[in-house]
């Protein structure tokens, strides 16, 4: 089983995005002049834990949770220096060492679980796989969020980016349809509030304002990450490059918010656009 073109293009996308991201951190390029870094871009926990999920869905056929806890712990014992954050490395720590999935989870933040974006970053290419079924996608991607993030946040996150992830890739959907569809199926909360600030921003708006606005990850949450993300997303659903660019432009948690962009519009476009010198830049994904 290899599964659907676009699930595969979601996820080249969400590591380009993250490669991408990662390099304006310091910053290693001239972001206002768009000359990208010259040197390796190296990918982060955003790809190590995508390619975990993807791995299981084409092994599986469906998210099987013992399987994704099982490859998640494995990614991190390879190499735990990807970036993880803080809480993660307990979690991930807890799953090598034996612990069920749903203790480890459950046991982060005193009890009550991660809401971080680590569910949505890693969640686009699910969307893809299941892109036929949207019900499927929401469902999907909460048993993906629960086995590392415990918190009904953190699984909200997730959703909203796997919807978006199968509504780009079904291609019928403009831009500005993008986050109403994903309205639909997320929960009630705090992602779903900063998705309807979201829905109100326009396109005209600077993304430095909108990421004022939304916020572009700096807490971590997926609250503070998703809502400017697939604003991003929707604002350029037909040209990757251009996403990319216009997510980096707010700053933050760029690795992940680029990720999370990367995913889902890859999964409408492909990388055929993307320029030939940015691939050769990325660090080569390991197996």
């Amino acid at each position: 089983m290899t599964g659907p073109p676009a699930a595969l293009d979601s996820l080249r996308g969400l590591a380009l995005g993250d490669r991408f991201g990662q390099t304006w951190f310091r910053p290693l390029g001239d972001l206002p002049s768009r000359r990208v870094a010259p040197v390796p871009w190296p990918w982060t926990d955003d790809t190590a834990m995508a390619l975990v999920l993807h791995r299981v869905l084409v092994e599986h056929g469906e998210v099987d949770r013992d399987a994704l806890a099982a490859g998640f712990a494995a990614a991190y014992a390879r190499d735990p220096h990807r970036h993880y954050g803080a809480s993660m490395h307990d979690v991930l720590a807890a799953l090598g060492a034996g612990v069920p999935w749903r203790a480890a989870a459950g046991a982060a933040f005193g009890g009550a679980g991660s809401w971080g974006n680590g569910a949505a970053m890693r969640v686009a290419p699910l969307g893809a796989w299941f892109a036929d079924d949207l019900d499927r996608v929401a469902a999907a991607a909460v048993r993906s969020a629960e086995v590392t993030h415990a918190h009904p946040e953190g699984a909200a996150g997730a959703v909203a980016v796997a919807l978006a992830a199968a509504v780009a890739a079904g291609r019928d959907t403009p831009g500005e349809g993008l986050i109403p569809a994903v309205l639909e199926r997320v929960p009630a909360g705090r992602v779903r509030d900063g998705l309807l600030r979201a829905a109100r921003v326009g396109f005209g708006t600077d993304p430095r304002n909108a990421g004022g606005t939304l916020g572009t990850g700096r807490r971590i949450s997926a609250a503070d990450t998703v809502p400017f993300a697939l604003w991003c997303a929707a604002r350029h659903l037909d040209d990757l490059v251009e996403a990319l660019w216009a997510t980096a432009a707010a700053g933050g948690d760029v690795d992940t918010t680029c990720a999370v962009v990367g995913g889902v519009v890859a999964a409408r476009t492909g990388l055929d656009d993307v320029p030939a010198d940015w691939l050769d830049r990325c660090e080569p994904v390991g197996p």
